[in-house]
Parts: structure tokens; C-alpha cells; sequence
């Protein structure tokens, strides 16, 4: 079950804190492309911001992990004023770890947030965390991208995951 998600949204903005909190989640652990923003895009998605100031203020702890590099994941990080791992090599588990220890709070009571099957759920439930896989935000064009969404989309249809409820 390595890439199953425990949660399916198809966007950020849809995760509340009641699901969180039916799942023991007080930390979180977030990737940015598709997930935040567009790949490599610098805009925000409707509704962050709002959604930030949500989870901040039910208490939810929250960082930054993702595979680019710092020169782009920095910038968008304290945009949003949150600290950050970049050059995560998602799904090796050590920025997970990381991670963990930068939120304060236990495995079990962290979630790993992303759109990415075999980066973002299969990194997360290696390590044993909440996953939440999300719907991508826009499709990326390259080659490994569609090939890896195509992938994905068999993986999903496979374990039948819907929409998670709440």
C-alpha cells in the first residue's frame, strides 16, 4: 500500500481541519509545485493564503518540503512565511525526517501533502506519516511528467480512490 494515499483531495485549499484532525494530523508537511502553485510557477493558488491563515490559526504546524532546488523553493517559502528543505529527493526518507523534527510533533501525527504518487505519497507512507494526494494543478508538458501521470491515473484507478469525505 506504498501508493495509496489516506486522503484524496483535488486541491489544498479542500483539506480542512476537521479531516486533519480525524486523522491525528497537527503538522504538515507541504510540496509546492502542483500543490501551492503551478510547476515552477510563482503565483499562489486562490485561496492559500486564506487557507495558511486557517490552518495557522487551528494550530497547525507547517513546512516546506519539495525536490527542486532553494533557489526556487526559498523564495516561495517566504512568500508564505514558512520554513522550508529544498533539494528534498523525494521519496528518500531523510528530508521527510527532517522535516518531522522542524515541525515538533510525532510521525504519526504529521501528514505529507502533495500531487505526486511516487514522490510525495510513496515518500510519505515510507516513512509512515499521513499522505494526502491531490489533484495537479496543470498538467506539466515533458515527457517523464505525462508518462508518470499515466502511471498514476492506472494506480488510482486501481485502488479505487475517490474524493476523500469531510
Amino acid at each position: 500500500m506504498l501508493l495509496r494515499p489516506d486522503i484524496k483531495k483535488n486541491r489544498i485549499t479542500d483539506l480542512t481541519p476537521e479531516l486533519l484532525h480525524r486523522f491525528g494530523v497537527r503538522g504538515l508537511i507541504l510540496d509546492v509545485d502542483n500543490t501551492l502553485s503551478t510547476h515552477h510557477g510563482e503565483q499562489l493558488i486562490e485561496g492559500l493564503e486564506e487557507w495558511l491563515t486557517q490552518m495557522r490559526r487551528e494550530g497547525f504546524r507547517m513546512v516546506v518540503l519539495s525536490n527542486s532546488v532553494e533557489k526556487r523553493v526559498k523564495p516561495f517559502a517566504e512568500k508564505i512565511g514558512l520554513d522550508y528543505l529544498a533539494a528534498g529527493v523525494k521519496p528518500l526518507p531523510f528530508k521527510y525526517f527532517s522535516a518531522i523534527r522542524k515541525l515538533g510533533v510525532g510521525r504519526r501525527e504529521t501528514a505529507a501533502i502533495g500531487d505526486q504518487i511516487f514522490t510525495d505519497v510513496l515518500g510519505g507512507n515510507a516513512v509512515g506519516v499521513t499522505t494526502v494526494l491531490l489533484t495537479p494543478i496543470l498538467p506539466e508538458q515533458q515527457w517523464r511528467f505525462r508518462f508518470k501521470r499515466y502511471l498514476e491515473r492506472k494506480i488510482i484507478g486501481w485502488y479505487h480512490i475517490k474524493e476523500t469525505e469531510g
